[in-house]
């Protein structure tokens, strides 16, 4: 269990650096969002043919697109696609997930061995190859790359909570429960819970970064987001066939998609150590 006084608990934070630059490069990714629900610097939707590939400028931030489109106001606006999808699928996986690792730990036996070969015979299946498939039958679409991104977390989120939980039944505090006549029910929710959630937390935002990724995969393969809507990954499929003409196009999509995964995973790397300092000092 980590410390839960707060006052080493935010000395832990200001301490570790991967929290510190991962929480300002993912709290810029969430303020781009917020302020796009409002306000760009132009529009990420309008055609303007006139308009089309005009170099960086006061009016045009990064410049436009071949169809005119301001790329600051096509950036911004995708984030909130990518913030929405990977939000909403890493919450189907943990709910489920969670759930699923929760109920084998406590029952064990043939309920835990049904649940662990099923989250096996999905591991055979790569998470952007698994999200190809089902968005392939089901069509493309935000909605399909959400349950594509959301199946495949589900038995990551069961196989983890399942793990760090069977190590805490066998914990003294909690045989002592069982002793008192708690039920398996009560002890999940009193005992394990609380002491597996730190572990969930972190790989649920690690989770998130691989979510924006397989989402930016999809939309580029043309399975995801659909126009009208911007989106990261249909930037850079756009962008392909003008890459000697007009490379910015390209690069700028591709460090959106860089500098939120990088500033994802050094935020949840930050998180585990500041959430169960133990594993800091064994490194």
């Amino acid at each position: 269990m980590s410390n839960s006084d707060p006052t080493s608990f935010l000395n832990r934070c200001r301490r570790s650096r991967s929290f510190l630059i991962g929480g300002v490069m993912t709290g810029f990714l969430l303020l781009c969002a917020a302020i796009s629900l409002f306000w760009t610097p132009g529009s990420a939707y309008d055609i303007v043919i006139p308009d089309r590939f005009l170099p960086p400028s006061a009016e045009h931030w990064l410049g436009t697109d071949q169809f005119g489109r301001d790329i600051v106001s096509m950036l911004m606006t995708g984030t909130q696609n990518s913030i929405a999808v990977a939000v909403v699928a890493v919450s189907i996986g943990l709910i489920i997930g969670v759930s699923l690792g929760l109920l084998a730990a406590a029952k064990r036996g043939w309920t835990e061995e049904f649940i662990m070969r099923i989250s096996d015979f999905s591991f055979a299946f790569p998470a952007i190859l698994s999200a190809i498939m089902i968005t392939a039958i089901l069509g493309p679409g935000g909605v399909n790359s959400i349950l594509a991104i959301g199946l495949y977390n589900i038995p990551v989120f069961a196989r983890l909570t399942r793990g760090s939980a069977n190590a805490i039944w066998a914990r003294e505090f909690v045989l002592a429960a069982r002793a008192a006549g708690k039920g398996k029910f009560r002890i999940t929710f009193e005992h394990i819970l609380p002491n597996v959630l730190s572990i969930i937390i972190v790989q649920a935002t690690i989770l998130f970064a691989i979510a924006i990724l397989a989402e930016a995969a999809l939309s580029y393969l043309g399975l995801g987001t659909q126009p009208p809507h911007p989106s990261w990954g249909r930037m850079l499929n756009e962008a392909q066939s003008l890459i000697f003409l007009d490379p910015w196009q390209a690069v700028f999509p591709g460090l959106a998609i860089a500098t939120a995964v990088f500033g994802l995973n050094l935020l949840g790397d930050g998180l585990r150590d500041v959430l169960d300092p133990r594993l800091s000092r064994k490194r």
